[in-house]
């Protein structure tokens, strides 16, 4: 039987409301995976490229990222550009959860390679509506 690695959920999400009902939402659907927020870009990239002073990332695990675009310091799609550029980076799934829904910025992150772009609706019930379908999501890729 194979063994898989552990699944370890980065939220890189600037306001704290929005991370609240990300990780509630994805808990509600029933993903009970860890998930380590970030309020910045700088701090993702840090935390992944191994930059970071104390945080980083294990390589031995598995992780998924969940990118805002709009944040401070390093913005998502910069975060996304220099993940798959980065040998050792580019296999993770990077999922844009923004409230940009630009067609012309959705066509660039799916060339720059993010595998999923959702955007977070304005009203809280479908917010919370299209986070429970994400934690589904996320549930049938581990499988």
């Amino acid at each position: 039987m194979k063994h898989y690695k552990e699944l370890i959920i980065l939220i890189a999400e600037d306001d704290d409301g929005h991370a609240e009902l990300i990780k509630e939402g994805l808990e509600e659907s029933g993903v009970c995976n860890k998930m380590i927020r970030f309020s910045n870009g700088e701090d993702a990239w840090n935390f992944l490229s191994g930059a970071g002073d104390k945080n980083v990332r294990d390589k031995n695990k598995t992780y998924l990222a969940l990118l805002d675009i709009n944040m401070p310091k390093m913005d998502g799609v910069e975060v996304l550009k220099r993940m798959k550029s980065d040998e050792e980076l580019k296999e993770i799934p990077v999922m844009m959860l923004t409230t940009t829904d630009n067609p012309r910025e959705v066509e660039a992150c799916y060339k720059i390679g993010c595998n999923m772009y959702i955007t977070k609706p304005v009203d809280f019930v479908k917010f919370t509506e299209t986070l429970k379908r994400l934690g589904l999501f996320i549930q049938v890729v581990k499988i």
